[in-house]
């Protein structure tokens, strides 16, 4: 099976983690523009998008929003925690503003065609006992390798509590 050496696992934590560093450009969007962080227009296509992925390639859809919901979620930790981190230490704050509808969704979308390409690999494996250990120890090298920060890896083992 192609997923024993743990790649699947692999890209999923590696492709959750570059989505929540993306939540820090929206979040420095939204405290620019002043809009809340949930969106829930935006997250039901994102929802939608990926069931459709997922069924697409075989995986149930069911599987996918849960797995995406849970990434939506995470995000959505991050943005309030640096944006309440950014209220209480202004010096903090980006300067910049990304462009959302330019640059950081089509990276999201980018990364949803990963994250489904990937829960399709490991889904042999989700229910087996080895499952979050392997997830677990792949996620836990990003957030080194990434130097996340305690907020950045909360969210990261948010975003992945429902791939096992």
């Amino acid at each position: 099976m192609q997923g024993e050496d743990g790649r699947g696992f692999a890209a999923l934590a590696g492709l959750s983690a570059e989505r929540l560093e993306l939540a820090d450009q929206v979040a420095a969007a939204k405290l620019r523009s002043g809009t809340p962080v949930a969106d829930p227009a935006r997250e039901r296509v994102v929802l939608e998008e990926a069931a459709r992925k997922a069924t697409a390639r075989g995986l149930d859809p069911v599987v996918a929003r849960r797995v995406f919901r849970d990434q939506i979620e995470a995000s959505k930790a991050v943005q309030r925690g640096l944006l309440q981190r950014w209220r209480a230490h202004p010096e903090q704050r980006p300067t910049g503003r990304p462009d959302l509808a330019g640059e950081v969704r089509p990276a999201l979308d980018r990364i949803t065609t990963g994250l489904i390409d990937a829960l399709t690999e490991v889904a042999p494996r989700r229910g087996t006992p080895g499952c979050r250990a392997a997830l677990t120890t792949k996620a836990a090298g990003q957030a080194v390798q990434r130097r996340f920060d305690p907020l950045h890896s909360r969210g990261l083992s948010r975003a992945l509590a429902s791939v096992c």
